[in-house]
């Protein structure tokens, strides 16, 4: 008789994460569940969220009769998604802690963690997300051997595991996990991706898991949370206070406390003023930001959007980019943003050889420019 297939889930703390693990368990694996702590400061109001997120997490396990595990990421955390996000701000652009996050820690870190020392068949998330396996095929990567070294033969056949959206495509995560690697890929199972947020409330709520469903959904920075975002920021970055002015006329129309501390294409908030303006360009030289009166102004909209190097998740960049060096593709820049049809042209990156994997997205079609969003990658 073959033994239960064993798969970690990590668990949050939340609602989504409880209900994937009782959904493994019914699916008859042998789940254990994973808290991963990659935070240690005290919120705002004095209280550390991850020690009650801890709790409520080992409850869960209680409740399914699993075991529970704790591991601590926060130096991790620390190097490789918060300093990142640092840097990038104090270079005028806007990062997604949340993509670099899943990246590095939990389908880096927890992934090794869970295959190395737990001796994992599989992973599990709480994401509402999909791939182009089933279980089975999941299990069945343990046995396949990956290539080794840096370079690959060009005409091995490989079939690289897809990600696809959910089913809740308003709860879908996909564009959270745009980074993960295919190798974590192929061991991921997700367990809510054909479900909706509702249903999986539901299953909650008929399964003890009451706790857990009575929490308000998670919001903020990954593992961070909720916060007053610029007196979070000025914690760790110097002010540098600077002036709003008019992109029409380049009257002064207030001051801030940092030009980092900004988003191309965000409502200002801008004293005494009732009218909203919006964030065009930003000056690093001066400290000054530039700000439209409306948002259908011209100057928040580009029709070029240049990109450095491209994380592809199957690994190899799509035969039509290789081929033509240009293809349509969907796109979005924001989680829950409408996809939008545009066309990715691969270009030379300084430095490099021409490569298909970087250059830009032609953003301007029939329907008008894309306006300037809050993503750079």
């Amino acid at each position: 008789m073959q033994a239960a297939r064993h798969v970690v889930c990590a668990l949050s703390g939340g609602v989504d994460s409880a209900v994937a693990a009782l959904l493994l368990k019914r699916r008859g694996y042998q789940v254990t569940g994973v808290f991963m702590k990659n935070w240690d400061s005290l919120d705002e109001h004095g209280v550390c969220a991850a020690d009650k997120d801890c709790e409520d997490a080992y409850r869960v396990c209680q409740i399914l009769d699993i075991p529970f595990h704790q591991v601590s990421y926060v130096k991790e955390y620390w190097n490789d998604v918060f300093s990142d996000f640092l840097n990038e701000y104090e270079k005028g652009r806007t990062p997604n802690p949340d993509i670099v996050c899943n990246k590095y820690i939990k389908f880096r870190c927890f992934f090794h963690y869970a295959v190395d020392n737990l001796g994992a068949d599989a992973i599990a998330t709480g994401h509402y997300a999909r791939t182009s396996q089933e279980d089975e095929e999941v299990f069945q990567q343990k046995h396949i051997k990956r290539p080794e070294g840096l370079f690959r033969n060009r005409f091995e056949v490989r079939n690289a595991v897809k990600l696809l959206q959910a089913a809740d495509s308003f709860k879908d995560q996909t564009f959270f996990l745009s980074q993960v690697s295919q190798d974590a890929l192929r061991r991921t199972i997700f367990p809510l991706g054909g479900l909706t947020k509702d249903f999986v409330k539901k299953i909650a709520a008929e399964n003890r898991l009451h706790h857990v469903l009575q929490k308000k959904e998670s919001m903020g920075m990954c593992f961070i949370g909720k916060r007053n975002f610029e007196h979070f920021l000025l914690q760790y970055l110097q002010p540098r206070p600077g002036q709003f002015i008019s992109i029409e006329d380049h009257k002064v129309l207030g001051t801030h406390k940092g030009w980092f501390l900004y988003t191309l294409g965000q409502r200002a908030n801008i004293g005494g003023l009732r009218a909203p303006w919006y964030v065009v360009e930003k000056d690093s030289a001066t400290g000054d930001v530039f700000v439209a009166p409306r948002l259908d102004h011209p100057a928040l909209y580009r029709d070029l959007l240049r990109t450095s190097r491209v994380h592809w998740i199957t690994e190899e960049p799509p035969a039509a980019l290789v081929r033509d060096k240009m293809m349509e593709c969907h796109f979005r820049f924001r989680h829950q943003m409408a996809l939008v049809c545009r066309v990715l042209q691969g270009g030379r990156v300084p430095g490099q050889w021409e490569d298909p994997a970087a250059g830009a997205v032609r953003l301007h079609t029939s329907e008008g420019p894309a306006q300037s969003g809050d993503g750079h990658r």
